[in-house]
């Protein structure tokens, strides 16, 4: 599983979707009256495109990060929802609201992406012993474990102290934690691990097979306390390797799943930055993590020993937005009779699905997109009683079932930007009439472009203000538009919208070779500018789901928009007096320095971490490490002052996240320097804010402490 650059990576820690490098300059000219507008309201969301369509299941309800959606024996009606921070909850079809499960907050680390309840699974015989097993992750100190636990059920809840602990294993890193359990075919219960974190698995985890560390595992819950171990696992006897190990050479097997009619043990096994890979997992497998990866050699280029390790049944490259699987279920209900026997799998980046069938006349694996961009970012599936899929939407928070497409449905989302009502259609370059154009104290970078920025809001509408946060809440049909430019010549321009059902979407326009009018992009792209006749640098087009991955909900999915952004040149004011703003703020929130103007220099960095940073490293944010970047935040409580990586110390000796007084050690700033798997942000940036980054280093030579 990984967030940013795992799944549940997936994800990333500064914005893919964000502003450009253009300093804050003079706001545009007082507005004296509110201008109508007339167009520029948020269109239809457009339909799901390919064989299958994504249906919101229980009226669209949302939950806060979920990552697993699961029935138990016995009750055909009751889904149960793992939410990541540690809570259960059960609902209905029908349902308006979710039924609280059980609350383990109080033992759950979620404090990173791939942190907190990861798994779930009733056992057999549930329905006589209501027995659940759950599957967390802990810290105790700065140590953190990976959790196997039994509970009970009475009345509908999970009894919380009814805890079991099974098995409990010291993870040296917060990333590739697995977490994945169920119940086989043969009544044991199966736990996927990853290898233990970092990147290219410095400590050898999944081919040591004296570590339980980058494995599948198999154990009796009903055998002898905590567990009984099968017979005929590989290293029963405990003689060559763990005996608890099923199969090995695994590096983040996130999602798993056994068909229901034949008993295999499909897996989607997470890549490191070039290869996912899809595997049909048997007793005593050796699957080549970290001597391959995919079926290429690990690292890419160098040769290797391939013997006595299982390719993998279908595997995908980090192309168009891919990078992180997310294994499903073979299908096998009833209203899709044409993928019965398919293996279903998405990617959390591109929101890619794909059926795995076979070609009937070779026999040879034959992967099939079922839905190019889904618009969501895709983070488990789920199975019901019946055999129907759900899939689970990370970042958004709902449910979908998959379903036939049925006859096409024509999609009224704009082809052209000119045509989104949003731009001069004369001009696309320019705003609508009924647009406000606006300004923000603490640019984003965004490798080098210049950026304009205008939102509209629907007539009858005000925008109000989250007094608490500073957020700015734009109302139900809103759009936020941003315009890149790049040596002067427009690029892109991405579409934030508002939507009916009252969430976000993004949507990103390429403009054409002509310089007319831009054009919609169905998944994302990189292309080189320098091909253009602009800047030698190549310039990444976010898809759907990556925008969201961070355009985070917990930052307020417009990210420019709020109080400490906004609050510049009587903006606020002028927008209260006619009449788009509801009221000026009350509440005293201090506006973000120019992070490259004259304040202060701690107070620059610090709005530079919040601006590019903070909208995934804070707390509810997908950010990896249990960072909180936020500016509000004591340097000392960010988590990052003197702190270890948990996610790799790129061969630093001695390495802090932000080692004071010696950038040289500090991770932080080594990672924006980074072109490569390190790179943060991980997603969207092709080129370093040497600017930025210089400000870091010096703030970071700056300390003397942590204090």
């Amino acid at each position: 599983m990984r967030l940013a650059r795992s799944f549940l990576g997936l994800i990333v820690t500064f914005a893919a979707c964000k502003g450009g490098d253009d300093r804050a300059g003079d706001s545009s000219p007082a507005v004296e009256e509110r201008a109508p507008n007339p167009t520029c309201v948020a269109p239809e969301r457009p339909p799901t495109t390919g064989e299958v369509s994504l249906a919101p299941a229980f009226d669209g309800l949302t939950f806060r990060s979920p990552v697993w959606v699961g029935q138990a024996p016995g009750d055909d009606a009751t889904f149960y929802v793992l939410e990541q921070v540690g809570r259960v909850r059960s609902v209905r079809e029908g349902d308006t609201t979710a039924t609280l499960v059980a609350d383990l907050t109080d033992r759950v680390d979620a404090s990173s992406s791939e942190l907190g309840l990861l798994g779930m699974a009733f056992h057999p015989e549930f329905v006589s012993n209501q027995q659940v097993f759950l599957s967390y992750t802990s810290k105790v100190g700065r140590t953190m474990y990976s959790n196997l636990s039994r509970f009970t059920m009475e009345g509908g809840e999970i009894l919380p102290d009814s805890e079991e602990l099974l098995l409990q294993l010291e993870q040296p890193y917060s990333n590739h934690n697995g977490g994945g359990i169920g119940f086989g075919p043969d009544g044991y219960l199966y736990f996927g691990l990853g290898d233990g974190g970092s990147a290219g698995d410095p400590l050898g985890a999944g081919q040591d097979t004296d570590t339980l560390l980058g494995k599948m595992l198999r154990i009796d819950v009903d055998g002898v306390e905590p567990y009984g171990i099968p017979a005929d696992n590989p290293f029963a006897d405990g003689v060559g390797g763990r005996p608890e190990i099923f199969a090995w050479g695994l590096r983040n097997p996130w999602r798993w799943s056994f068909d229901r009619a034949t008993g295999e043990l499909w897996v989607g096994d997470v890549g490191q930055n070039k290869v996912e890979e899809v595997d049909l997992v048997q007793l005593g497998g050796n699957y080549g993590w970290n001597t391959m990866e995919g079926s290429a050699c690990f690292p890419s280029g160098d040769s290797c020993d391939k013997s006595g390790l299982i390719l993998p049944v279908a595997e995908y490259t980090h192309t168009d937005g891919n990078k992180s699987i997310v294994g499903g279920f073979v299908y096998r209900g009833a209203a899709i009779p044409a993928l019965v026997g398919s293996y279903l799998y998405a990617d959390t980046y591109s929101g890619r699905l794909w059926a795995l069938g076979y070609d009937p006349t070779t026999g040879d694996p034959s992967p099939l997109v079922l839905i190019d961009d889904s618009g969501i970012s895709p983070v488990s599936f789920g199975e019901s009683n019946a055999g129907e899929l759900l899939i689970v939407d990370y970042i958004g928070g709902g449910l979908y079932w998959i379903e036939p497409a049925g006859e096409p449905v024509a999609s009224t989302f704009p082809e052209k930007l000119s045509a989104t009502g949003c731009v001069d259609p004369a001009d696309p370059s320019q705003p609508s009439s009924g647009s406000v154009r606006y300004e923000v104290n603490a640019p984003f970078w965004s490798d080098g472009a210049e950026k304009e920025r205008w939102f509209a809001i629907p007539d009858d509408a005000t925008i109000t203000i989250d007094e608490a946060t500073g957020l700015l809440e734009l109302p139900i049909g809103s759009v936020v538009t941003k315009m890149f430019r790049v040596s002067g010549q427009p690029v892109e321009t991405r579409l934030m919208v508002r939507h009916e059902d009252g969430g976000w979407a993004g949507y990103t326009y390429q403009w054409d070779a002509d310089g007319k009018d831009a054009t919609l992009l169905l998944s994302s792209a990189r292309v080189d500018l320098g091909e253009q006749g602009l800047n030698d640098q190549d310039w990444s087009y976010p898809s759907r789901a990556q925008c969201l991955g961070c355009h985070t909900e917990v930052a307020g999915r417009t990210l420019g928009l709020n109080v400490a952004q906004t609050d510049r040149d009587g903006q606020l004011e002028a927008w209260a007096a006619i009449g788009l703003l509801a009221a000026a703020p009350s509440a005293a929130i201090e506006p973000l320095p120019d992070p490259h103007g004259d304040g202060a220099l701690d107070e620059r960095a610090r709005a530079y971490l919040d601006v590019n940073c903070a909208m995934c490293h804070q707390p509810g944010g997908p950010g990896l490490g249990g960072l909180d970047l936020q500016r509000e935040v004591s340097l000392a409580e960010t988590g990052a002052c003197d702190a270890e990586p948990t996610a790799g110390d790129l061969g630093v000796d001695d390495a802090r996240l932000i080692a004071p007084g010696d950038p040289a050690r500090s991770v932080l700033p080594l990672r924006m320097a980074a072109l490569d798997v390190n790179r943060m942000p991980a997603v969207g940036s092709n080129v370093v804010d040497a600017e930025g980054l210089a400000l870091i280093e010096e703030w970071i030579t700056s300390l003397d402490g942590c204090e």
